[in-house]
């Protein structure tokens, strides 16, 4: 509560005087003038003049007429989140700019008071030992430094809370007072100051840093900035907060330097530098983000709600818990070990390994020989993966420096605490890849990494009983992990993730999306054996060889709850479309011979799918014959979408993508409180939702905005935005369930949420990429394969379609494909 601005105005010589913190309300236990911590504070705004607007990742608080009624003040609070720029966008700053308007007939002297613990929470909050140290820094640029001692051996963190003097304003502070009685200088006394004289001492600059605080005692900092308003006049302060943390530590030891440490050091003096060019590039900063954002603001044919819910979604881009690392620093664990992947040479194939080396004596024999693996050093109980091997193609990281942007985990919500959960990442990956493709490609070569690798140490999983092993080769990974990612995945346990059916499905179509969306052939090359060995991993589940993968009677999809019995809808069509994509991405590459194998496995896979699902009006959720297997799944097409996303063609008829879309529409949708709260995710043929578990009664935000794309793809756009709408009514507008900037996985009709701050309704972005304009560089090929068999492909086709990619493809030496030049 002591992060405050507040805000201190006199008038007439002094005889008109108004202070108050700018928080509108009253609190419990506010407002006690014998309190000598920030009680004692004038908590003055009752907020009936007071107005928060967002428009991610800017905002505007308006205070009109609140305290001064002659004082007009706005609060425009800046973040450096801007698509494509890699470097501002990994800085840990933000820029509070404030605009003061002076309706009255007489000057107003205004200091704005810029107030912060030194506290991150938790058990360092009161455990002594952190230090604040005034500075005076550039360009007129002054302020305090927080340096905060973590506990248990965690990264320090060093705040730097800061205005900028122009000509009309002047800024001084107080480094260090305290919230209990026996400071030196308490809350109390600092208000009391700043009522007074409306700045502090320009001494105070001289101090130096604080003696450390006591166990017990919190030290906080202030910074002022006073100016004159003349009459009818306008005068605008700018204040920035940074925080200097340059290592991530997990639990299980590995540390990393964060992103931001690429281009500002890891010395905690860096916090110093941020707020520096965030307070004298902040304007620049905005230019960008309205050159991005105006297209979408002055479309006209677009809905007030949807601008507005669509940058506001990306919030979680940051709040998601977020870490960006800085891949040119490998991991460093308590003790000294580095970990770091390289390639070594066995029998004249290549292999990607993780081993380890010793940063503090070198003396680890791996490091000279590279053949070794970690697993053949350390053992069974090693905490990496075996050696991979898939044909003669090296995954791992890049050596492109373009592609070079670190390294990026986001969870997949506060409550589930894994890193990239993938199966939701399908969903949200269309905000990233929009936005920061590198980013994308980022991940995705991260999981094609591990797709090939294997953790053989055992995990017993929970809704089951049985064990198994942590990952599987050829199995796409649940998660990242959570308490060593990369190293140590799928920190999910409920499942065997290894037997869903979805995972696979799921990283061929966004690989290739994301191929066909940027045309990075070198990514191609990285990812395509990965691509090869997930498609051919799934053979297992095709038990009756009719091309098309089964569901075996649990819940082996990303709706975990949800029982899937034999072909299913989602995983069925989720399955079609990555044998396209698959085939397409091997002829973009000139590996006919893979592409003839998926081509084969689609054209007998997708004649029993519609054979066995198709009713005439939508696909049933399966083939069994339970009492939801002819439910009407809001997610039915999720196959469909990601072929539309990807410039591919149709999976089915326009005529029974249409029929199926227009049903999930009136009845998931409308049949639900009339669409004002989303697409349930299912619905029985008769209109009364899918009560079969917790998750078919839902409404997942993500979802209905996955099925909204999926409409405007079909030119269903009115449909489309209902649809969305919905979203938007319940968990954003004033007459909703409140869940801004929180949104949910789901709800149910009486609007109990699940799972709050998650990531799946990034998907929102799929709509966007619906709406503009092709999206995709590369073309499919001329000749639509699905419709012919194997057999009737060609050359002449693959020179028509792919010549111009595939000539490209000489420079990858030891591809496993062969280019046609």
């Amino acid at each position: 509560m002591a992060n405050q601005f507040s805000i201190f105005i006199s008038r007439d010589g002094g005889n008109k005087k108004y202070a108050s913190v700018l928080a509108p309300g009253q609190h419990e236990g506010l407002g006690k003038s014998t309190d000598h911590g920030i009680s004692s504070w004038g908590w003055n705004l009752n907020g009936q003049h007071s107005t928060y607007h967002a428009l991610f990742p800017r905002a505007w608080t308006i205070y009109d007429g609140e305290p001064d009624p002659e004082l007009k003040i706005s609060c425009r609070q800046i973040s450096p989140f801007i698509p494509h720029n890699y470097r501002e966008s990994s800085l840990p700053t933000a820029v509070f700019v404030y605009t003061l308007v002076n309706t009255g007939k007489e000057r107003a002297k205004v200091s704005l008071l810029f107030t912060w613990a030194n506290s991150i929470g938790g058990i360092s909050h009161l455990s002594g030992n952190h230090v604040n140290e005034p500075f005076i820094g550039e360009d007129g640029v002054s302020g305090v430094l927080l340096h905060h001692k973590t506990a248990k051996n965690n990264p320090p963190v060093t705040y730097a809370i800061a205005a900028c003097e122009t000509q009309n304003v002047s800024v001084s502070v107080l480094p260090c007072f305290g919230l209990n009685e026996g400071s030196g200088v308490t809350a109390k006394n600092m208000w009391a100051t700043m009522v007074q004289d409306g700045q502090f001492d320009q001494e105070n600059y001289n101090k130096g840093p604080s003696m450390p605080s006591s166990p017990g005692e919190t030290h906080c900092a202030a910074v002022s900035a006073t100016a004159w308003v003349e009459p009818h006049g306008k005068c605008t302060v700018a204040f920035s907060v940074a925080w200097s943390s340059p290592k991530i530590k997990f639990c299980k030891g590995k540390s990393y330097n964060r992103r931001y440490t690429k281009y500002y050091g890891t010395s905690k003096m860096a916090a110093k530098d941020l707020v520096h060019d965030s307070l004298t590039n902040y304007m620049l900063w905005e230019e960008d983000i309205e050159k991005w954002q105006n297209p979408v603001l002055r479309d006209d044919g677009l809905p007030e709600w949807y601008k507005f819910t669509l940058f506001n979604e990306l919030y979680f881009l940051v709040a998601g818990g977020t870490v960006w690392i800085d891949s040119d620093s490998p991991a460093e664990n308590s003790s000294g070990i580095k970990s770091i992947i390289t390639d070594s040479t066995k029998s004249n194939k290549t292999e990607a390994s993780i081993v380890h080396r010793s940063a503090l004596n070198g003396s680890d024999t791996s490091a000279d020989d590279p053949s070794r693996s970690a697993s053949e050093e350390e053992g069974e109980e090693s905490d990496t993966f075996e050696n991979c091997t898939v044909n003669s193609k090296p995954v791992g990281p890049t050596n492109n420096d373009d592609d070079d942007v670190g390294r990026f985990l986001y969870l997949e919500g506060v409550e589930y605490i894994m890193w990239c959960t993938y199966d939701v990442h399908f969903y949200a990956s269309f905000a990233l890849l929009e936005l920061f493709p590198q980013i994308e490609l980022s991940i995705q070569r991260d999981f094609a990494k591990a797709v090939l690798s294997e953790d053989t140490r055992k995990v017993k999983f929970l809704a089951e009983g049985n064990s198994g092993i942590r990952k599987v080769k050829g199995a796409v990974p649940h998660d990242l992990g959570t308490h060593d990612p990369w190293h140590e995945m799928n920190a999910y346990n409920i499942h065997d993730t290894s037997r869903w059916k979805d995972l696979n499905p799921k990283f061929v179509l966004q690989v290739y999306r994301d191929f066909a969306a940027t045309g990075n052939l070198s990514f191609a090359a990285q990812v395509y054996p990965a691509v090869c060995a997930a498609i051919d991993y799934m053979d297992q589940f095709d038990r009756d060889n009719d091309g098309l993968i089964e569901n075996d009677g649990f819940p082996d999809q990303t709706y975990d709850t949800w029982t899937v019995h034999g072909i299913s809808a989602y995983c069925g069509s989720l399955w079609l479309a990555a044998l396209q994509a698959a085939a397409a991405m091997a002829l973009q590459l000139g590996d006919q011979s893979f592409a003839d194998k998926c081509t084969h496995k689609f054209i007998k896979g997708k004649a029993v799918f519609e054979e066995k699902l198709w009713n005439g009006e939508y696909f049933n959720y399966d083939s069994g014959s339970s009492g939801n297997s002819k439910s009407i799944q809001a997610d039915q097409l999720a196959g469909q979408w990601y072929t539309a996303a990807s410039g591919l063609p149709d999976l089915f008829s326009g005529e029974k993508i249409s029929s199926a879309l227009q049903k999930i529409y009136d009845f998931n949708v409308m049949k639900v409180r009339g669409g004002r709260m989303g697409a349930v995710n299912g619905m029985h043929p008769n209109g009364k939702v899918d009560e079969t578990c917790m998750q078919s009664r839902e409404i997942w935000t993500g979802v209905t905005y996955g099925a909204a794309a999926t409409m405007i793809h079909a030119g269903m756009k009115e449909q489309a935005f209902a649809t969305a709408e919905g979203i938007f009514t319940a968990g954003w507008s004033e007459e909703g369930f409140g869940y801004a900037f929180q949104t949910p996985e789901g709800w149910t009709m009486d609007g109990h949420f699940r799972s709050l701050i998650y990531m799946r309704p990034l998907s929102i972005w799929g709509m966007q990429w619906a709406l503009s304009t092709s999206k995709t560089i590369l073309k499919p090929p001329q000749i639509n394969l699905m419709d012919r068999t194997p057999h009737t492909v060609n050359s002449s086709h693959n020179e028509a379609g792919v010549k111009k990619i595939a000539a490209k493809a000489k420079c990858f030496g030891n591809a496993v494909f062969h280019c046609s030049c």
